[in-house]
């Protein structure tokens, strides 16, 4: 059964544990801007909610890429990036409605979660349990897209 990155935003205490660990899984350092983990705070509300790819199932990353570098694998169903296809427009990082994939300068490149490949270091390094990687149920699903829709709503409606 594929699996999904469910996040529960309950429990992250802002420890930016899981972007340290998926900037070293993927870039070898802990530069906190080479994670595909992003932790969003609100310091009045005392609140922390981690992000990453919600694998939305009409990805607007992958319908405005040009070159089809940013497509869904038929096989798993995720959203990858064909890192030799990009051409680095960022269309794709303008598309996401939860900045969920960026452009780093320093390397060229385009970020986005590819769940390392089954074995997400964002959720093995997680003290709390906000991140977990669960199967791909039905009620899975309909919980990751509610969460996805709220967070969309409060990231646009947060002031720049």
């Amino acid at each position: 059964m594929a699996k999904i990155l469910m996040i529960h935003p309950e429990r992250c205490v802002g420890c930016d544990a899981c972007m340290m660990a998926c900037a070293f899984e993927h870039e070898g350092s802990q530069r906190l801007a080479a994670s595909r983990v992003h932790i969003y705070t609100w310091d009045e509300e005392g609140i922390s909610v981690p992000m990453l790819c919600q694998q939305c199932s009409d990805a607007a990353c992958v319908t405005v890429c040009p070159t089809g570098a940013m497509h869904r694998n038929p096989d798993t169903a995720l959203i990858e990036l064909d890192a030799s296809r990009c051409i680095r427009c960022r269309m794709c990082t303008m598309a996401c409605p939860f900045g969920n994939a960026v452009y780093d300068a320093l390397t060229d490149s385009i970020f986005k979660c590819d769940t390392c490949f089954g074995d997400p270091a964002c959720v093995k390094k997680c003290p709390s349990d906000a991140l977990v990687y669960v199967d791909d149920t039905i009620s899975n699903k309909n919980r990751q897209r509610d969460f996805a829709a709220k967070m969309k709503d409060a990231i646009q409606g947060s002031p720049v």
